[in-house]
Formats: structure tokens, sequence, C-alpha cells
């Protein structure tokens, strides 16, 4: 036997880190995907549902967003309360938020409806959408990513 043959079977196939790392981008390709299908069966991803909501002609959207914020602000009151551990056996730790005087927030807010409301669609749902063939979507996702990429440069210039 050679001593290349031995070396071989001496090494472990994986990196168990690798493996881990592995593991952790399917669970999160398989969440995506779960959710790219929840909000599709729901109409979330519907322009014709956004503009109801705008418009003030549907409740539709109003309850999931409703329905999303009592199970998030649920979530984030067990999270808080029974000292919840990740994973790897840290405690969840959830910053407290400045909202200083509230510009910030407005500003990013009214940008954030108007991309949503010119395009019928927020970050979320662009990845479904292009999923669901709607290949013109790709510009609003190369421009949300162009956006993401500007505010990146000049975040250190704006009011935090």
């Amino acid at each position: 036997m050679s001593s290349t043959a031995t070396e071989t079977t001496a090494r472990p196939l994986t990196d168990p880190a690798a493996a881990e790392r592995e593991l952790s981008w399917l669970a999160h390709l398989a969440l995506g995907a779960a959710f790219g299908v929840i909000i599709t069966k729901t109409q979330v991803i519907s322009w014709f549902r956004i503009q109801e909501m705008f418009r003030f002609q549907s409740f539709h959207m109003y309850g999931v967003i409703g329905s999303a914020v009592v199970v998030g602000a649920i979530s984030l009151l067990i999270i808080r309360r029974t000292r919840l551990r990740t994973l790897h056996g840290t405690i969840v730790r959830i910053p407290p938020k400045d909202l200083g005087r509230g510009f910030r927030v407005a500003v990013g807010g009214t940008l954030f409806g108007l991309g949503w409301g010119l395009t019928g669609a927020c970050p979320g749902p662009i990845f479904a959408l292009v999923g669901n063939g709607l290949t013109v979507m790709l510009v609003v996702l190369a421009s949300a990513l162009v956006g993401t990429w500007v505010y990146g440069h000049v975040r250190h210039l704006l009011p935090h």
C-alpha cells in the first residue's frame, strides 16, 4: 500500500465547520422557499392586493401586517421573559432602540413606502416575485441592491 492511499483514507472527508455551514445554508434556503410559498399563496405579493391596501379598499393586507406585528410582539415578549438561547447556547439579547426624535424613521418610512407603492413590492417579496416568473422584478431587485450599496457608502454622512 502506498503512502498516498494511507493519507487519503486517514483524512476526514469533510471539515465539521464546513458541513455545519452547508447545513445552515440549506436550512436558510428551505426557510426562504417556505416563506416564498406562504406569501405567494396568501397573495401578499399581489400588486393588486397592495394597491387595494393603499386605496383602503380591502382589509386583507392590513390583516396580514397586523397579524405579523402581533406575532412579532408576542415572540419578543417570550424571548425576553424566557431568556431564550440560540442553538450554540448563547442567550438571545435584543438591545433597546434609540428612536431619537423620529426624523430618520419618518424619512426612511417615507422612502420605503414610496418604493413599495411604485414597485408593488417590499424587499422580501421581490425574491418571491422573481421566483414566480415576474422577470421584470429583476430590475427592482437590481435597484434595491444598488440602493443598499449606495447607503453603505453614505451611511457615515447620515444622522444615526
